[in-house]
């Protein structure tokens, strides 16, 4: 390892995975597996720091060390592109020397210098060998723009790799060494047996120091962190740092139940707070990308939002599950299904939804032109719907606009939740930026105390339906709001325009 510490003194990577939240959290810290061996040989009783089963970790390490890698990527190079008024504008030693070439020689300095590549970074990431023969899982930002990849194995000898196929959404990557013997492998492990409290190993090679081992137990499962349909963390209190990207996550049968991915540091070091995709959802990727070296994830066009309570009271739902379609995209197959903004997704081919998060990790995991059935909730019953599902789509890009523009035309109170409502002019158009088309009642003022602020309403957004139907007006506005608490539901639902984008948002009567 004595060629990488040479070339990475501060070797790191673990990307954009790395969350960085500047919140309050206490550190957790682990106690030296050698220690802990020497003083604690029972769980019986409480105990201080981790306890290895007999004593000592030592066999599990011994077992899956050899099969843990290095992962060195050099990352693509960006040309510097030159300025046209400023050729040479950074005041680099390296341009000063050009000014003073071109002023000896007399040449009038070139208004366009040629690009210069800037230079080739390289940097560390971990892995572990799956297959015997060469094929080794890591994360898809170890990889990421790589332009050459190299693999160190555990003792020490350095070969060139092979990218076999990579996953962004999964953050999964698979590449490929010609083996010069064969490999020691990791076994996969199950990771839907691992409770919060169970101890677990962490190997890689953390800024390049060389192949480390770190315990500690099972912080919690299923973290979102926000990073794409597949978010379902186990959250770990072993140390990982910059570097053990892709390294994997063992139990005590020494099997593989995850793979360490991003850390949560105010400082960029462990603080205690780490996270692994689990084995149960990798393997299952890593399978694809060994077979067809990429994967088509499902795609059917609307924006989710969960369904709270209010919102599943002023819907007429038993409980508040599923997923609210905030708003379905044009020519996608949600809308070729009939799917409308305001419907409640329930279940996708046969499986129930509970949340957001679940319909978005059955529709990635759905087969592009596959034809499921959905049901959703609309207008206080069930309906069953068909759709075809599309193939890899890119993120629409969302806009809010705080708009605080206010008409004293035509307003009138709504007391209920506490706001006053105007119709849309054309003048509130012009100043909400809105185009012609748009129907619907803008909000003029929300009452401090009153339950439309609590929920969030401000002035400028439009109310453009009330508990799903389509309003045109503030009379008509006043009027669904009113219809909605003579019904006897404790909340109304409006579907809110904010700039580019709707939200459904519910707001409770106020009582009294």
């Amino acid at each position: 390892m004595s060629n990488i510490l040479r070339r990475h003194r501060i070797a790191a990577l673990l990307g954009a995975a790395i969350v960085a939240v500047p919140l309050s959290v206490p550190v957790i810290l682990g106690t030296n597996e050698a220690h802990a061996a020497s003083t604690a040989t029972s769980v019986t009783g409480p105990v201080s720091g981790i306890v290895a089963p007999g004593g000592s970790f030592a066999p599990i390490v011994s077992a899956d060390k050899p099969a843990v890698v290095t992962i060195t990527t050099t990352m693509k190079a960006q040309n510097v592109a030159s300025d046209d008024s400023s050729p040479l504008d950074d005041n680099s030693p390296f341009d000063e020397q050009f000014r003073q070439f071109f002023g000896q020689q007399g040449i009038p300095m070139p208004r366009h210098m040629p690009q210069r590549p800037a230079p080739r970074t390289e940097a560390l990431g971990s892995g572990f060998v799956v297959t015997a023969d060469g094929y080794i899982v890591t994360n898809n930002h170890v990889i990421d723009n790589a332009i050459d990849i190299k693999v160190t194995l555990d003792d020490g000898t350095e070969v060139p790799a092979k990218l076999i196929g990579a996953d962004a959404k999964s953050d999964l990557a698979v590449v490929k060494i010609d083996a010069p013997k064969p490999l020691a492998t990791i076994a996969w492990g199950d990771s839907d047996k691992l409770n919060a409290g169970d101890q677990i190993l962490a190997i890689g090679n953390p800024f390049g120091i060389g192949t480390t081992v770190t315990a500690g137990i099972v912080s919690a499962r299923g973290r979102d962190l926000h990073s794409g349909p597949y978010d379902d963390f186990i959250q770990i209190d072993a140390p990982i740092n910059h570097g053990n990207s892709g390294g994997p996550l063992v139990d005590l049968e020494g099997k593989v139940v995850g793979i360490n991915t991003a850390i949560y540091s105010p400082n960029g070091g462990s603080v205690g707070v780490g996270f692994a995709i689990p084995s149960d959802q990798a393997r299952k990727v890593v399978a694809k990308l060994m077979k067809d070296g990429s994967i088509e994830h499902g795609f059917i066009g609307v924006q989710i939002q969960p369904v709270t309570a209010d919102v599943a009271s002023a819907i007429g739902l038993d409980k508040p599950e599923g997923a609210l379609v905030a708003n379905v995209n044009d020519d996608t197959p949600a809308a070729k299904a009939g799917i409308r903004t305001g419907d409640v997704i329930t279940a996708l081919g046969g499986q129930q939804v509970k949340s957001p998060r679940d319909l978005s990790r059955m529709v990635a995991d759905l087969t592009p032109g596959a034809k499921e059935d959905l049901t959703v909730w609309r207008q206080g019953q069930s309906r069953n719907l068909s759709i075809t599902v599309g193939g890899n789509e890119p993120g629409q890009q969302q806009a809010s606009a705080d708009n605080g523009s206010k008409s004293t035309q035509g307003a009138q109170r709504v007391p209920t939740i506490g706001i006053g409502l105007a119709d849309l002019t054309p003048d509130i158009r012009e100043a909400l930026n809105l185009p012609r088309r748009e129907n619907g009642a803008v909000i003029e003022s929300v009452a401090p105390d009153k339950p439309a602020a609590d929920a969030g309403l401000q002035p400028g957004d439009v109310i453009v339906s009330i508990n799903q139907q389509p309003v045109k007006s503030a009379k008509e506005a006043k009027a669904a709001v009113a219809e909605a608490g003579k019904s006897g539901r404790k909340s109304v639902l409006l579907l809110i325009q904010r700039g580019e984008s709707q939200t459904f948002v519910a707001v409770p009567f106020s009582i009294g």
